[in-house]
């Protein structure tokens, strides 16, 4: 019954993130789906998995969102730049890539077996061999990739305070 609970807070706080008009809102909506994720893994007695949820997602990349929207002095407010008027087409694509997901993930794990008698699956000795084995040059690659987006938000963010001077300077002389 917790499962289920706290699976629907997380998906009414996912529908809230992706739907919000203010930027800092679906930031921190973001942080309450995540958060609703690392107690899933909690309940699912996957406690490494939930801790690195919450450090790695919760803390450092919703702290990397935040920083770059300060950054690059996006609105904080209602944004009206934030809503294309797409929103009958993406609603279809999230559906249809929603339907393509469960039916991998079903597809996948049908005729799978769980060994209960080896070492727990969500265990860290588990875990971490699997990580280290098959799944480091990805998160190797995803941390360059962050480090990448935190350099050109300080990018944008110096030339657009650049073009400001220029243009005040500008008006300054006239």
């Amino acid at each position: 019954m917790a499962f289920l609970l706290v699976g629907l807070v997380t998906l009414g706080a996912a529908v809230i993130t992706v739907t919000t008009k203010q930027l800092v809102h679906a930031a921190l909506w973001l942080v309450v789906a995540l958060g609703g994720l690392a107690v899933e893994y909690l309940l699912l007695t996957a406690e490494f998995i939930a801790w690195v949820q919450v450090l790695i997602y919760v803390g450092s990349v919703v702290v990397l969102l935040l920083f770059g929207l300060m950054l690059t002095r996006a609105p904080i407010g209602r944004s009206p730049d934030a809503d294309s008027g797409n929103r009958p087409i993406a609603l279809a694509v999230a559906l249809a890539a929603a339907a393509a997901l469960v039916w991998v993930v079903v597809d996948a794990f049908r005729t799978t077996v769980i060994d209960l008698d080896g070492a727990a699956q969500g265990s860290t000795h588990v875990t971490g061999s699997i990580l280290f084995r098959h799944w480091v040059l990805p998160f190797e690659a995803l941390s360059v990739l962050l480090l990448a987006a935190l350099v050109g938000a300080i990018v944008l963010s110096r030339k657009k305070a650049a073009q400001d001077r220029a243009a005040q300077d500008q008006e300054d002389n006239r």
